[in-house]
């Protein structure tokens, strides 16, 4: 039946294109955003998938950076360390050359071993690295010294709670000098220890130059000295054989100390390693469920452009024929 007022080919004809239209603005979309799902109303459980884990990997990213600014503050405290144990070995010799001396060569020595006591004291003031020392430390009303703690993850679990994970670097049991008034235990370098095996006390007992070796005994070595200047005397060697007992076991416990750096820090950079690799495989996941296919678009939006055309055409077609009623009309 022929219509003017009922066009059955060319509705069709238009609803053919306006379908084809929307594909096509549908693929110029992805084209020029790059994204297969780029809005909640694209794929809502996509979307939601990937802005979480993009919310995820921008946490990361601050853990990435907590990471590498604990990794310096360790590295900073081994530098220290590792200083310091090089100028108590050198206290060491100058213990073992006064061995036997008299009292004016022990009392030159003895400038040099105070020259090395402030060395020891300036190396740990100095491995400061944004604002924190782990070598000398001033734990104030505190009764020991807080540790250092890295953000080292950021955790979401199954049902999407979140947590912060860190790696902890214990102060109390590598620090050098504590100022701590109220500390239950100094630091390593000036804590008082027994002269008879070097282990730390909390009962000081300084002797007197020349006095008698006792079991109670105790020395420091921030503080030790092989002559007082007060009295202008030596102390004996028997009592510098202890200072020796003393040194040694310090510098075993720096020698631990530095372990524990050394153990804190290559955990950083392991966790550091990781915790890019996981941001980079979350961007891998999220680009499979968000991201266009460029060679997929581009061959179907020249697809899509050949039916538009096709559909204009149709569509002209179908118009026209509405032309040919009014040669039913003509004598």
């Amino acid at each position: 039946m022929a219509s003017i007022m009922t066009n059955s080919a060319a509705l069709t004809a238009l609803q053919s294109l306006n379908a084809t239209q929307k594909s096509l603005d549908t693929t110029q979309s992805r084209i020029s955003t790059g994204y297969r799902v780029s809005q909640a109303s694209d794929n809502a459980a996509y979307w939601s998938i990937a802005t979480t884990m993009r919310s995820d990997n921008q946490a990361m990213s601050t853990v990435s950076d907590s990471l590498g600014l604990g990794a310096s503050k360790v590295d900073t405290a081994y530098t220290g360390m590792n200083s310091a144990i090089t100028t108590i070995n050198a206290i060491q010799q100058k213990l073992t050359a006064s061995y036997g001396q008299t009292d004016a060569a022990k009392e030159k020595t003895q400038v040099e071993i105070a020259a090395l006591q402030t060395q020891l004291k300036g190396y740990a003031d100095a491995a400061t690295f944004s604002g924190t020392n782990m070598l000398s430390v001033n734990s104030g009303t505190a009764t020991t010294a807080a540790d250092v703690k890295v953000v080292s993850a950021f955790n979401r679990t199954s049902s999407g709670a979140v947590s912060i994970s860190t790696i902890d670097v214990n102060v109390e049991s590598i620090k050098l000098y504590e100022a701590g008034a109220s500390a239950t235990t100094k630091g390593i370098l000036d804590a008082a220890r027994l002269g008879s095996d070097g282990s730390i006390t909390a009962t000081a007992s300084a002797p007197a130059a020349g006095a008698a070796v006792a079991a109670t005994d105790t020395y420091s070595v921030a503080s030790l000295k092989i002559y007082d200047s007060a009295t202008s005397k030596g102390f004996s060697d028997a009592q510098i054989s202890q200072m020796m007992t003393v040194v040694d076991a310090a510098l075993k416990d720096m020698t631990t100390a530095a372990t524990k750096l050394g153990s804190a820090k290559s955990s950083i950079d392991l966790q550091k390693t990781f915790t890019q690799s996981l941001m980079d495989s979350i961007d891998r996941g999220v680009g499979q469920l968000v991201d266009a296919d460029m060679n997929k678009e581009s061959t179907r939006l020249q697809a899509l452009q050949v039916q538009q055309q096709l559909g204009v055409q149709a569509l002209s077609i179908a118009n026209g024929s509405s032309q040919s009623i009014l040669s039913l009309f003509r004598g």
